[in-house]
């Protein structure tokens, strides 16, 4: 992958990108640090499933405070940080995003086990268990970079063709498969088979309905909820792929992307736009999450024993 730099943008264009970016920036900051305290504050939260939003929302916090801002000085006509810098930033985006896809594998897993094993659910997704997986995520997603960058740190600016550049070379294949196939199957796998198992158990129950002749009126919420269930996953996975699909799939077809270009520019740009989707997907669906932002803005976290208050 090669990342330079070298095309000078008339104002217009730039101050746009700079705009869009910084708006991106602060609203990515903004909705992860909120679904951050409410999950780390409220001892109801803290539960194994809102562990792995917690660890997803800190991926999607550190990519809207490092990653975009940086992203923002990539788009300059020339770099002016020094090789060193520009190796040690494109480490940051690495494992910042690589966290947010693992995390999502991880919520994935969680979802698959509380709906097509319900009966064992508390007893293989513990507490601990849940700990133990954000750690390995994190760790792996460290590994993973060093791993893919390391050649770059050997001598860096090596791969610069003249002064200002910002350039790296990766191992393609190797990310491609680690950080795109494997975990991109695994997600779409999983929901598929939560997405069947829900809308089968919404039939039966819908079947049950029917059969001890209740009013229609509940047949019908069970159909609604039936819809909604298969449009939530459908936009989970839709955004997703959407988000994650361009970037890689341009590269698999061997295109040469270089930073300057509007193509580049488009693809990082829904590439890091993810990370403000996540919170909005993951998070603004659930009740307590409303109710907890609701009392951190009105200071009430701040009061005693506030940590004990009901979002439920």
């Amino acid at each position: 992958v090669n990342v330079t730099q070298k095309y000078a943008r008339p104002h217009s264009e730039a101050m746009l990108i700079y705009v869009t970016l910084s708006s991106i920036s602060l609203l990515t900051v903004s909705l992860n640090l909120l679904v951050i305290i409410s999950i780390s504050h409220f001892r109801q939260l803290h539960t194994p499933t809102n562990l792995l939003l917690l660890s997803l929302a800190v991926s999607d916090f550190l990519v809207g405070l490092i990653v975009i801002p940086f992203q923002i000085l990539l788009t300059e006509p020339c770099w002016f940080l020094g090789d060193m810098v520009c190796i040690l930033y494109f480490f940051v985006p690495y494992i910042t995003v690589n966290a947010s896809v693992v995390n999502m594998v991880l919520i994935s897993v969680d979802r698959y086990v509380a709906i097509c094993d319900p009966l064992h659910y508390s007893t293989k997704i513990t507490q601990k268990r849940a700990r133990i997986s954000v750690l390995l995520c994190w760790v792996y997603c460290v590994f993973y970079s060093f791993m893919i960058l390391y050649d770059n740190l050997k001598l860096p600016g090596r791969y610069n063709s003249c002064f200002g550049e910002c350039v790296i070379i990766i191992m393609g294949a190797v990310d491609l498969v680690l950080g795109f196939v494997v975990p991109i199957s695994a997600i779409i796998i999983l929901y598929v088979r939560v997405f069947v198992v829900a809308v089968s158990q919404a039939r039966s129950m819908r079947s049950h309905i029917a059969a001890v002749k209740l009013q229609r009126s509940v047949t019908v919420t069970v159909k609604k909820s039936e819809l909604k269930a298969a449009r939530t996953l459908g936009v989970v996975v839709a955004v997703f792929l959407m988000c994650y699909c361009p970037p890689y799939c341009v590269a698999l077809s061997g295109y040469d992307l270089t930073i300057g270009t509007s193509t580049n520019d488009f693809l990082v740009f829904l590439l890091l736009s993810n990370s403000c989707l996540n919170p909005m997907i993951y998070a603004f669906i659930y009740a307590w999450f409303r109710k907890s932002v609701k009392l951190i803005v009105t200071l009430k976290i701040l009061q005693p024993n506030s940590s004990e208050a009901s979002v439920l």
